[in-house]
């Protein structure tokens, strides 16, 4: 069975979703559906939500839409999970003023990615990441997915950026376990899994949890798998973990942005989610019946991972 030394302390829980943000009919706000997703998420297990992320389509909502989701889901949930604000932007100013509106919006912590596609070097990363830490009271996750931003965290620099008391996790979507290793080895930053078929590989390094986008329809599935490896049941553990294959491939990795396959499926279920902001655009039909086809293969008979 595994110790509490085993994982760094879990900043804003172990189980985070990173929700998507509910839109109408018309493209607008449906501030009333992310409301009601927001609490069936919490009540099926997740810890924390984050909020205005890449699946919570931040590069398409504005500011004041930003807010209003935090305040929304907040008056929602209350104080019974965490909330993590998306507010990074590829412009430091920017990123300070989202960040000092979700922290009045009612934030418990914000995550802040790599400035994308003007790639800065590692010195203005680490300068941007400590000006929106000293801009604000609240804890920072610091998102490395230098996939989509074209700038990896180097290790070394998030090895420096450990000693600020604000920067205190990692989203790790940089599929370098040895890199990861190197920092949970000379930090106490928690680190959480960003990409789904990781979560079991990185908790067993010593990861805190995970941000899950497939979290959104089956909100049980991955906290079963960290409560079979801390009962210690690694066995079970990896069973639960490569059955959520069988949904995260079609959610993830069928060739479309998540935000476009969760909402889908989240649409083909009945639950709040309407339709993905342009340049994205809405998964077909013979998609969507393969979401739910594979959906409801990975939940049959397994009632506490249906969403």
């Amino acid at each position: 069975m595994t110790t509490d030394d085993d994982h760094p302390s879990p900043p804003f829980g172990r189980a985070l979703c990173a929700m998507v943000t509910p839109f109408t009919g018309s493209g607008a706000l449906d501030l009333d559906g992310a409301q009601r997703l927001a609490e069936r998420l919490v009540a099926a297990g997740c810890d924390g939500l984050v909020l205005s992320g890449t699946t919570g389509e931040s590069p398409t909502t504005t500011d004041a839409e930003k807010s209003a989701l935090v305040a929304a889901v907040r008056e929602a949930v209350g104080g019974r999970a965490a909330l993590v604000a998306g507010v990074g932007t590829a412009d430091t100013r920017h990123t300070v003023e989202l960040a000092r509106a979700a922290e009045r919006a009612g934030a418990d912590g914000l995550l802040v990615v790599a400035p994308y596609y003007s790639r800065p070097p590692q010195d203005a990363l680490e300068a941007h990441f400590r000006e929106v830490a000293d801009a604000c009271g609240l804890p920072l996750a610091l998102y490395d997915i230098p996939g989509r931003t074209g700038t990896r965290i180097e290790p070394d620099t998030l090895v420096r950026l450990a000693d600020h008391p604000r920067i205190v996790a990692v989203k790790d979507c940089s599929y370098d376990l040895l890199g990861t290793q190197k920092v949970l080895a000379r930090t106490g930053l928690a680190y959480y899994a960003g990409c789904d078929e990781q979560i079991l590989a990185l908790y067993a390094l010593g990861a805190t949890g995970y941000v899950s986008t497939v979290a959104n329809v089956v909100p049980g599935l991955f906290r079963a798998v960290l409560d079979a490896f801390d009962a210690g049941d690694t066995r079970e553990a990896a069973r639960l973990q490569r059955r959520a294959l069988a949904l995260i491939e079609p959610v993830m990795a069928a060739g479309l942005p998540g935000t476009v396959t969760t909402k889908a499926l989240l649409g083909a279920l009945g639950l709040p989610s309407g339709p993905v902001r342009a340049p994205l655009r809405p998964a077909d039909r013979e998609t969507t019946e393969g979401l739910l086809t594979a959906y409801r293969e990975l939940t049959a008979g397994a009632a506490q991972f249906q969403a």
